[in-house]
């Protein structure tokens, strides 16, 4: 069967849209919470989807519930985290935040943290893989909970406007909803991956000058 075939026996616009915001809503908090899920991928997807459907404020609804479940699901994980500090046993959150965080990327969200707490939070979340380092400074520095949130705010609408405009761009090249979908991934796959693949290249440098 052919993948327009596929998407030509879809649901209709009212039951994707009663299962699929709920379901985005899950992935992303979860998204937050274990960061293993493409969350960006999943947000262009909805977006692109959105795109494509009659129903009003539909892309809107989208960002909408996207930056909600980032911001809700941060928060979880730093209020986790800030327990963790607090027990003298530690706690797995704590644990699985340390374990994701580069020493190099830690003492670096640390510098920028000190010069630009607000800046950085932002950043923090356009960056790929700089969530947890920047999170696991503020937790280190024992930045508050409301200040965390503060900062995480905009953060969370930068990252869902962000993610959301790549889907637009790739609903608005095609005609075909699962063509936008195709090309909102593809793009957002390759903007999460050269960052990390560059992060690997310097470090090797480094490693390399260091033994020569």
């Amino acid at each position: 069967m052919k993948l327009q075939d596929v998407v030509a026996q879809l649901p209709p616009e009212s039951t994707q849209q009663a299962v699929g915001y709920p379901t985005l809503f899950l992935l992303v908090a979860l998204g937050a919470l274990v960061p293993v899920v493409p969350t960006g991928a999943l947000v262009s997807t909805a977006a692109v989807v959105a795109l494509h459907q009659t129903a009003p404020f539909a892309v809107l609804l989208v960002f909408v519930v996207a930056a909600t479940a980032a911001f809700l699901g941060d928060i979880t994980l730093y209020w986790l985290g800030r327990r963790g500090l607090g027990s003298r046993n530690g706690s797995k959150w704590l644990e699985a935040l340390r374990a994701r965080a580069a020493p190099d990327r830690l003492a670096g969200a640390q510098r920028r943290l000190a010069d630009h707490s607000g800046t950085v939070l932002v950043l923090s979340r356009l960056v790929p893989a700089g969530r947890i380092p920047v999170m696991l400074a503020c937790l280190m520095a024992r930045m508050p909970l409301a200040r965390f949130a503060r900062g995480d705010a905009p953060a969370c609408l930068a990252w869902a406007a962000a993610y959301g405009a790549i889907g637009i761009l790739g609903g608005s090249l095609f005609d075909e909803p699962w063509q936008g979908v195709l090309a909102a991934v593809g793009l957002t796959l390759v903007l999460s991956g050269v960052p990390a693949l560059w992060h690997r290249v310097r470090r090797g440098r480094t490693s390399g000058g260091q033994h020569a």
